[in-house]
């Protein structure tokens, strides 16, 4: 299963929307003896995410934001971005319409099946729903 930035975002902050239900998310995923997935993409996402404020919590200090991706990476299994994750983003973005910002989940979804995973946890469903039977979204508890 691939993990969206926004259920680690959640899960890492008390008072985010969500907290509860991404911590448990990320704890039932990893019982299944399959390894949870991100990728770089994610991590980098993270970052950016978490070192700015937001109405539910103060920004991480840089040096904290970095121990908990240094933590995911090794928790996680990464699926790399190279040239067939390029390949296969081109084929999406001919047959599904998207432009700015969505290209980043686009990216997302080249990403996982390049790697063939097809399962998505996201707090995010509408903006990958336009993916059709690509994906598979997977229900937060």
């Amino acid at each position: 299963m691939f993990v969206d930035t926004n259920v680690l975002v959640y899960a890492r902050f008390g008072t985010a929307p969500d907290h509860v239900r991404a911590r448990s998310a990320l704890a039932e995923a990893g019982r299944g003896g399959e390894r949870v997935k991100i990728s770089r993409q994610i991590l980098r996402e993270y970052l950016a995410t978490v070192t700015r404020p937001h109405p539910w919590g103060e920004p991480l200090a840089m040096s904290t934001a970095l121990a908990d991706v240094a933590r995911y990476a090794e928790e996680f299994e990464i699926l790399e971005d190279g040239a067939d994750v390029s390949g296969m983003l081109a084929v999406i973005l001919r047959d599904v319409p998207v432009a700015g910002r969505q290209v980043h989940d686009a990216n997302i979804v080249a990403t996982m099946l390049a790697s063939e995973e097809r399962r998505l946890l996201t707090f995010n469903a509408a903006d990958f729903v336009r993916y059709g039977d690509r994906l598979e979204l997977v229900d937060l508890p």
